[in-house]
């Protein structure tokens, strides 16, 4: 199922995706590399404030640095599906042969995502699917089947999720008076005025959604929400991401168009996405992250394809393969990384601790110095893997 084999080589591969997609993986292994807590540490400094905020989810409307790394990396799955169902064409592989290994890949990035879920000594599993891979897992069966049918499908099916996904939160009831809040897990004032009120933390339809589908599943206690408002059916706009990046990936990176032309029409599909994002988001919908608004979509989908841009002008025009030779050695093992950082983070830093001293994490720095430490074991461990030519696939 999950398995660690010899991939091909980085000259056969763009290493500017594999370079962008270590670049998200380092910043979300990193832990924000201590700075939020240095922020809390100086509630005096505007600047730590600001550096703060940046590499903390927001905590409903708005869009940080954190809060891309996400929708990027999901973008980067999108990015790949076009690409490998034309090597598996090649290798003479049928449409139910390809269907078959989705499906597969499906369910167990989905398990994988139940299984980070769920914390070390709970009484049983804990069925909840807000994780990215969870997310990708329940999208990916779709985004094989209109990847397979082609870019005008995929460009069809973003404006029908992401309108279908504003008309479903819409179309919902709002709070009655004498609401009882707390019986959702939710306040008063979480309820937005005006007319973004069916996009209310706690309050929607997807939050909802989940108080009938996560009670299905065993469980200790009835589900009531999740603290951060996310929602399973986030991956219903999140596959609209997901779509983007097949589209780019087969109409663009596939094109015989120069390197240079492509990087400008990256650039150029950021800032239109940056637009509507921000049209949308002051005319339709709140920009919130947490259970994926359109607008968000927008948003976020433009602020990827500028850092998409920006890797592919360094590495595939400039000819930069040096400079981003650390992030490819994380890039080509994403989910070796993602999976070691959500299981043994903690094991590393109490082991770093242990052998190099109580006093290595003390001082002023000390939040900085332990996640950079821990980075760069599993930086270390990427490489190391990278030297072997193994790379951990679904």
């Amino acid at each position: 199922m999950v398995r660690l084999f010899p991939a091909m080589s980085p000259n056969q591969r763009l290493v500017s995706l594999d370079a962008f997609r270590g670049f998200i993986m380092l910043l979300m292994a990193s832990s924000g590399f201590g700075l939020a807590q240095m922020a809390k540490a100086n509630p005096e400094s505007w600047w730590w404030q600001q550096i703060g905020y940046q590499v903390s989810h927001v905590e409903w409307v708005g869009c940080a640095l954190w809060d891309l790394i996400q929708p990027a990396f999901m973008f980067m799955v999108g990015v790949a599906v076009p690409l490998s169902l034309l090597r598996r064409k090649q290798d003479g592989q049928g449409f139910f042969g390809r269907f078959a290994h989705a499906l597969l890949r499906a369910l167990v990035l989905i398990l994988l995502g139940v299984l980070l879920s769920t914390k070390v000594g709970d009484p049983q599993t804990n069925w909840i699917f807000p994780n990215v891979l969870a997310q990708i897992g329940l999208g990916y069966v779709f985004l094989f089947v209109l990847a397979s049918l082609g870019w005008e499908y995929c460009a069809a099916a973003v404006v029908i999720l992401l309108v279908g996904d504003w008309y479903w939160f819409f179309q919902h009831p709002l709070p009655a008076a004498g609401f009882d809040f707390a019986a959702v897990g939710a306040r008063p004032e979480d309820l937005m005025d005006g007319r973004f009120a069916q996009w209310s933390k706690h309050l929607n339809v997807a939050a909802d959604f989940d108080r009938w589908l996560l009670n299905l599943f065993p469980r200790t206690e009835p589900f009531i929400t999740n603290a951060g408002g996310y929602t399973t059916m986030n991956f219903v706009p999140a596959l609209a991401t997901m779509l983007m990046g097949a589209i780019t990936g087969e109409r663009l990176l596939r094109s015989p168009k120069t390197h240079g032309q492509k990087a400008a029409i990256l650039l150029t599909a950021g800032i239109v996405c940056l637009l509507i994002g921000t049209v949308l988001d002051i005319v339709a919908v709140p920009m919130v992250k947490r259970i994926w608004t359109p607008s968000w979509g927008m948003f976020s989908g433009g602020w990827v394809f500028l850092m998409l841009s920006f890797f592919y002008w360094l590495v595939e025009v400039a000819g930069q393969r040096k400079i981003v030779f650390p992030l490819v050695v994380v890039g080509m093992n994403s989910l070796f990384i993602y999976v070691m950082h959500s299981l043994a983070a903690g094991w590393i830093r109490d082991a770093i601790k242990t052998h190099a001293g109580a006093g290595f994490f003390s001082g002023a720095w000390a939040p900085v110095i332990e996640r950079c430490s821990v980075l760069a074991v599993l930086w270390l461990l990427c490489f190391w893997l990278y030297r072997q030519r193994a790379f951990l696939r679904v």
